[in-house]
């Protein structure tokens, strides 16, 4: 089972989802100046992985989703990469670098699964 895990930073507290296996699979979009804050991006992140819709920004003439949405799309070293956006057109939550599309619906898919049920280990 995942676990989401909140660490102080020196400008605040972000958040990682990390997998049953201990890989990180997902960050927090931002730096939260409050724990409390941080919190939220995590309850948000539980409840819009699930119901998101995935769009595809590598391809030719993609089909625009509603948010929330998972967005699939190229970083300038060419590997593939996610953000999750929030109802209200937010990012909530990105991916490290892939190699292969593949592997980033795979990320994707994990984090669908993970996400809702996933313990929070807060700060120390």
């Amino acid at each position: 089972m995942g676990k989401f895990v909140i660490k102080q930073t020196a400008t605040g507290f972000t958040f990682s989802l990390k997998a049953g296996n201990g890989e990180v699979i997902a960050t927090g979009g931002e730096v939260y100046s409050a724990l409390d804050s941080c919190k939220n991006g995590v309850e948000s992140v539980k409840k819009n992985a699930p119901v998101a819709n995935i769009e595809d920004q590598t391809v030719e003439d993609f089909a625009t989703e509603k948010n929330p949405k998972f967005e699939i799309y190229e970083d300038k070293a060419g590997e593939f990469r996610f953000r999750l956006k929030a109802t209200n057109g937010q990012v909530i939550a990105t991916s490290e670098g892939y190699t292969k599309k593949d592997g980033c619906k795979n990320g994707i898919e994990s984090v669908k699964k993970n996400a809702p049920d996933a313990d929070v280990e807060l700060p120390e």
